[in-house]
């Protein structure tokens, strides 16, 4: 487990579904917290992306930000969502991350 020292951003965000060939769900970040990790990111992102270590309840796991009209979206991939005991996940649902840059272990 991460200490509160190894948290570089915690914030609540919404779940939001994209509709592709098969559903697709992320967490929103939220405008001003996506402004604070683009800046913390500098030079660290690729393609747009950003490297990230997350945390949800117990649940820890890497992934990479997209980025998604002015902010960042955190992928919540199936088995990340069963993990964490999300699923079902419902569009709008409210969750709470932990977030560090992995680039900066």
């Amino acid at each position: 487990m991460r200490a509160a020292t190894d948290v570089d951003f915690a914030f609540t965000g919404p779940v939001v579904e994209w509709r592709g060939p098969a559903p697709y769900w992320f967490l929103a970040v939220p405008l001003e917290d996506s402004e604070d990790i683009k800046e913390a990111a500098r030079g660290l992102e690729y393609w747009g992306q950003v490297a990230v270590e997350v945390r949800i309840g117990a649940t820890e796991f890497t992934t990479a930000l997209f980025p998604k009209d002015g902010r960042y979206l955190v992928p919540l991939k199936a088995a990340v969502r069963r993990a964490a005991g999300l699923d079902p996940v419902e569009a709008g649902q409210e969750l709470a991350v932990e977030l560090r840059l992995a680039a900066r272990k």
